[in-house]
């Protein structure tokens, strides 16, 4: 390209407004992690995801002694509905912007405040504790192998969507 036409194409550009509307225009350059304001997104949805999974563990409660079906159930819906969300929010564009805040928003706070680690940990150590270490083994390796079925599902389903 000559110069003056990189010119006149800038000349053109309002100065006020970014390129790709999604753009944070005010990205001071710290990393996301240390924003009030980003860190508010995940926050607000830990706060709803975590009220969810609290609630369907009332509704539908395990006794002590046994699988906890229910926390498997949660974990694998959100590893499908987070492969689902990331793989939107990546087929339409790079980290920024609304992107960004859907992505806190919804997969960082929402989808991992229902999800559980650490109740499914304890679980597996309950069982082993209430000597059915068997039955820990496989609830381990059905939840993992079952929630990594579900992500790739989720992913899958996304890229058909996006099509």
């Amino acid at each position: 390209m000559s110069r003056p036409a990189d010119a006149a194409r800038a000349a053109l550009r309002n100065p006020w407004l970014p390129e790709d509307p999604d753009v944070d225009v005010n990205d001071d350059g710290r990393p996301v992690h240390l924003r009030a304001r980003y860190a508010a997104y995940v926050a607000l949805g830990g706060f709803v995801g975590t009220g969810i999974r609290e609630a369907m563990s009332l509704w539908f409660p395990t006794p002590a002694d046994r699988v906890n079906w229910t926390i498997l159930a949660i974990n694998v819906s959100g590893a499908f509905l987070l492969g689902a969300l990331v793989q939107l929010l990546a087929g339409r564009g790079p980290d920024h912007g609304r992107r960004r805040t859907v992505r806190l928003l919804l997969g960082t706070g929402v989808l991992g405040g229902f999800t559980t680690y650490s109740t499914f940990a304890d679980g597996a150590a309950q069982l082993i504790r209430d000597s059915e270490p068997g039955m820990a083994v496989g609830y381990c390796g059905l939840t993992l192998g079952v929630g990594l079925l579900a992500s790739f599902a989720g992913i899958t389903a996304a890229q058909r969507v996006h099509r």
